[in-house]
C-alpha cells in the first residue's frame, strides 16, 4: 500500500503538472484535518510523509503532567516513563497513530480535501499559464453558446469569446475551430476564465507578427491599427531599415502575406499606410486614397482641418464615413473635412468677421464663441441679443451694423448643396471619432469609390 501511494503521487504530479511537494503537503494537510475532526481541534498532531517508506506517519503529542485533566492532550509522568525513562514534567511526548484507526468518515473527508486541493492547484497552474499568454493567439474548438458568448475548448481549460469581441455577421457553430486573441484571464470560482477577442486591433498586429518575418524581428514596426471589424482596417507601419519597404513587406509577393491575415478576418479589407512623425504627413497617408490639398493642425484641440478637391470629398469621407473614421482612430485626432469651395467660403467669412470685430474693437472670438460666424448671422440677429452677448454700446452697435451692410455681397453666396439635399444619399452627416470616443463633425456622409488595399 505504501509503495502504491508513492507511485500515485508521482503519477499525478507527472500527468497533471502539479508540483510533487505541493501534492505531499496537500496529503499531509488532509490527513491532519481528518485526525483533528476525529479527536478534536485542540490536540497536538504532526503528520509527515516518509518518502523512503511511502507511508504517512501521524504523531500525537501529549504534555507530561503530575495529574491528568485531559487525556487527549496530557499524560501522567508515571505512564510517560514507561515510554521514555528520561522524560520530565512539561515535556512533550509523541505517540504514533495508525491511519486505519481514523475510520471511514475521516478517510472520506481526507479524500475530499485532497481532491479539492488538487483541483485548486490545477486551476492555479492554468491561471498562471494563461496569465502569461495575454497578448497571444490561441486556438480551440467551439463547444457551446451561453448568454455572454461562445465557450471554446482550449484543451486544459475553456475560453470565452464575448459577444462584444466577435466580428459582426461572423457565424459559428459547435465543432468549429476558431482562433482568438487573449485579452484577459480572470479568476473564477469554477476555474480561470480566459477571455479572447476577434475584433481587437492588437489581434491584427499579432497576426502580422506571425505572417511577416520583418514585423516579427522588429525591422518593420506596426505603429497603429484602426478597425471596423469584419469590414475594413487601416494599419500604419514604419521601417527601421531604409532598404526595407514596410508596405511591401506586409503585403508580400502578390499579396501573399496580407491575404493570410485577410482570410482570418473573413475578407476584412486592410489598408497599409506609412507612418510619419509629422501629424499632417501621417494624416495624408491615413486618408488615402483621397488626395489632400492642405491640412491645418490645431495642436491644442488635436484637430485637423483637411481640405480636399471638390471631386475627392466622397473618397476622403468614404462609405458611411468609414474612411475618415478609421483615419481619425488611427491618428487619435479629430478630423474635419472641407471641399476647396467650402473652405474658401469659410475663409472669406472669417476675414469679414475679423473686420467687423475690428470695428467693434473686440476680439473676433467674442462673436465666434457667441455663435456668430457669418455676416448673415449678424444681420439677422436683433439688437438686444447683440448688445447682451457682446456687451458693446448702442453707438458701437450702429457702427457694426454699418460695417456688416458694407461688407455683405450684393447677392449672398448660396451654401454648397449637400449630398443629402441633392437626393444622392439619404444618410445623416458624418462625424469622426477619436480614440477617446469624442465626435468630430465632417462634411456630409458619402459613398466611397474603389478602396485601395
Amino acid at each position: 500500500m505504501s509503495t502504491e501511494l508513492k507511485k500515485a503521487i508521482d503519477q499525478i504530479s507527472k500527468d497533471r503538472g502539479i508540483d510533487r511537494d505541493l501534492l505531499v503537503d496537500t496529503l499531509e494537510e488532509a490527513v491532519r484535518t481528518s485526525v483533528l475532526r476525529k479527536y478534536g481541534e485542540h490536540i497536538d498532531v504532526e503528520v509527515s510523509f516518509n518518502d523512503d517508506t511511502g507511508e504517512i506517519e501521524v504523531f500525537q503529542f501529549k504534555v507530561v503532567v503530575d495529574e491528568v485533566e485531559d487525556e487527549l492532550t496530557e499524560i501522567a509522568l508515571e505512564d510517560a516513563k514507561a515510554h521514555d525513562p528520561n522524560v520530565q514534567i512539561d515535556d512533550d511526548l509523541g505517540f504514533k497513530l495508525e491511519i486505519h484507526d481514523l475510520g471511514r468518515i475521516a478517510a472520506q473527508s481526507a479524500k475530499q480535501v485532497i481532491i479539492q486541493r488538487m483541483r485548486d492547484a490545477e486551476q492555479e497552474i492554468i491561471y498562471e499559464e494563461y496569465k502569461d499568454r495575454i497578448g497571444e493567439i490561441v486556438s480551440g474548438i467551439i463547444q457551446r453558446r451561453d448568454r455572454t458568448g461562445w465557450i471554446i475548448n482550449l484543451g486544459r481549460t475553456e475560453a470565452l469569446l464575448p459577444k462584444e469581441e466577435q466580428i459582426p455577421k461572423e457565424r459559428y457553430k459547435r465543432g468549429d475551430r476558431v482562433q482568438g486573441y487573449v485579452i484577459n484571464v480572470l479568476k473564477e470560482g469554477r476555474g480561470p476564465q480566459v477571455l479572447i477577442s476577434r475584433s481587437h486591433p492588437d489581434y491584427m498586429t499579432a497576426l502580422f507578427k506571425r505572417e511577416v518575418p520583418e514585423v516579427s524581428d522588429g525591422t518593420v514596426r506596426i505603429m497603429g491599427v484602426a478597425r471596423d471589424p469584419g469590414s475594413r482596417a487601416k494599419v500604419a507601419v514604419m521601417s527601421r531599415d531604409r532598404d526595407v519597404d514596410p508596405v511591401g513587406a506586409c503585403v508580400g509577393i502578390r499579396g501573399s502575406r496580407i491575404q493570410a491575415v485577410v482570410q482570418e478576418f473573413r475578407g476584412e479589407r486592410i489598408d497599409i499606410v506609412v507612418w510619419k512623425p509629422d501629424i499632417a504627413d501621417y494624416a495624408r497617408n491615413a486618408l488615402s486614397p483621397a488626395l489632400i490639398t492642405r491640412i491645418t493642425v490645431d495642436e491644442e484641440d488635436k484637430l485637423l482641418e483637411v481640405v480636399v478637391p471638390d471631386d475627392q470629398l466622397t473618397l476622403a469621407i468614404g462609405r458611411k464615413g468609414q474612411n475618415v473614421k478609421l483615419a481619425s482612430k488611427l491618428l487619435g485626432w479629430k478630423i474635419d473635412i472641407f471641399t476647396e469651395t467650402r473652405y474658401g467660403e469659410l475663409h472669406v467669412a472669417r476675414e469679414s468677421m475679423e473686420q467687423v470685430a475690428a470695428v467693434a474693437e473686440m476680439p473676433v472670438e467674442r462673436f465666434l464663441n457667441a455663435g456668430f460666424e457669418t455676416l448673415e448671422q449678424l444681420l439677422e440677429a436683433d439688437d438686444e441679443a447683440l448688445l447682451a452677448i457682446t456687451g458693446m454700446s448702442e453707438e458701437k452697435l450702429g457702427h457694426v451694423r454699418g460695417a456688416v451692410r458694407l461688407l455683405m455681397p450684393s447677392k449672398p453666396l448660396e451654401p454648397e448643396e449637400s449630398l443629402e439635399e441633392s437626393g444622392e444619399m439619404g444618410e445623416e452627416p458624418v462625424q469622426t471619432e477619436t480614440s477617446d470616443g469624442k465626435p468630430a463633425a465632417t462634411e456630409e456622409a458619402a459613398t466611397d469609390k474603389d478602396d485601395v488595399q
